[in-house]
């Protein structure tokens, strides 16, 4: 693991939960006022178990984010730290993807013939 990873920068907020070689499922928990340290996360889906209000800062930019508990959603890999700004807790779950993204669609598609 890097010193960029979120297990490592923040472990006591991200635990593994599965983990092979194509995905690693990470839980996330937190409490109002709380903040994470600057790490990245590959491309990943996230899947809120409560609503819950946070900043996202990347740099010198932020996005204050809600979002509904059961809400799916696709985020990008990137590099972020963030703070529960908040009354409630922050409960999710991260599937983070190892593979780089294909180039091609065959999957959808099926082989050309």
């Amino acid at each position: 693991m890097s010193s960029d990873d979120p297990t490592v920068t923040d472990p006591d907020f991200y635990k593994v939960i599965f983990e092979n070689e194509r995905v690693r499922v990470l839980e996330y928990r937190d409490q109002p006022g709380d903040k994470t340290q600057p790490h990245k996360h590959p491309d990943s889906v996230m899947y809120t178990l409560t609503a819950f209000r946070r900043r996202i800062n990347a740099g010198d930019r932020y996005v204050d984010v809600e979002i509904p508990a059961g809400a799916v959603r696709w985020v990008s890999a990137q590099e972020h730290s963030g703070h529960n700004t908040g009354d409630t807790e922050t409960h999710s779950i991260f599937v983070e993807l190892k593979e780089p993204p294909s180039s091609t669609s065959d999957s959808v598609l099926g082989p050309q013939g």
